[in-house]
């Protein structure tokens, strides 16, 4: 397959430039059994059956984008990926890479400073933090939410980059299809018979990274860290069906059904995949030529683009404070 496979037209005006006051009342795009119809997410307790399992990715994201100057006046951008297992040192985007020395420091008041040091490649440095203070109340402190570059509108209220069940502040982005949720509607799911469990998946370089190569067999995904539990596997075994919500969930329970239930991966989902978990799926609308519309085509076959072209018409919002969609596996014959 090619990357122009995944591709099709997004006007600008569909991209969603914040987040709806009211979590619930995004609007959700329903396809179960081919049969379409329009809700909102207020609605999806009313979809969930008894004997379902909702799984979701509480990762926290980290206000990991600081914004500085060289000496020179030049502008400089950070934003930390993962923690190393070395004291203090992460993986960072830095931009313009090219143009930092290692070893130039960089000052955030008197009680915070970021050391640029070795060139990883392709933007990425590792850098060294020095923290006077608590970690995360430094970085709030100085840093930003690492909104998507489509995102032009600022943030005033960083919690709703932030699911509401959210507990590690570890990743570059959020799992957006969690921002949905509230702990109401959750209750209201279990109200309906339906059971809750949670796994990690640290958001990380590909949410950033765009595919850089035609044949899409040639593109290598950054690892990202993983848990999923003995009892969530457990779980999933025993529903009636799988519903996870968000991409980065699918990534973690179908990685962790290939054998590891903790670690990195790498899983690249794109056709033929063998799934072997995940029934249903919760997730916001995709850019085009991503490896996240990938994944979707994986999970429903060439019907993702009848959808979209739907969404499209009926003025659905896009991207990460966009809209939602509730899909049902198509058996592809992997």
């Amino acid at each position: 397959m090619k990357l122009n496979d995944f591709d099709y037209n997004l006007p600008d005006s569909a991209i969603a430039q914040e987040p709806l006051s009211v979590r619930t009342e995004s609007r959700l795009l329903v396809d179960i059994e081919n049969q379409i119809h329009h809700s909102r997410i207020s609605d999806f307790p009313e979809i969930v059956k008894p004997g379902d399992l909702i799984v979701m990715n509480n990762t926290r994201v980290l206000p990991a984008r600081f914004y500085t100057n060289k000496t020179t006046g030049g502008k400089v951008e950070i934003l930390l990926l993962e923690e190393s297992k070395e004291a203090d040192q992460w993986e960072a985007l830095v931009k313009p890479s090219r143009k930092i020395e290692p070893g130039i420091i960089f000052k955030f008041g008197e009680d915070f400073e970021i050391e640029v040091q070795d060139d990883l490649g392709e933007g990425l440095r590792k850098v060294r933090l020095d923290v006077k203070g608590e970690f995360i109340q430094t970085l709030e402190k100085y840093g930003e939410m690492p909104l998507p570059p489509y995102i032009k509108t600022k943030l005033e209220d960083k919690d709703r980059y932030q699911t509401v069940y959210s507990k590690r502040a570890k990743s570059a982005a959020a799992p957006t299809a969690g921002l949905h949720i509230t702990k109401e509607l959750l209750e209201r799911c279990v109200e309906k018979g339906a059971k809750i469990e949670f796994v990690e998946l640290v958001v990380g370089l590909d949410t950033f990274r765009p595919l850089n190569t035609e044949n899409i067999e040639e593109h290598k995904m950054h690892s990202e860290f993983y848990s999923v539990s003995e009892n969530v596997i457990k779980a999933c075994a025993e529903a009636e069906r799988v519903i996870a919500v968000g991409t980065t969930t699918v990534r973690a329970l179908e990685t962790a059904a290939l054998g590891e239930l903790e670690g990195r991966t790498d899983i690249f989902i794109k056709r033929p995949f063998d799934f072997k978990i995940v029934d249903l799926l919760l997730t916001n609308f995709h850019l085009p030529k991503s490896t996240l519309l990938i994944m979707l085509d994986a999970f429903l076959g060439e019907r993702w683009r009848s959808l979209y072209e739907e969404a499209l018409y009926e003025n659905y919002r896009f991207l990460s404070f966009g809209d939602a969609m509730l899909v049902q596996r198509e058996f592809l014959g992997n």
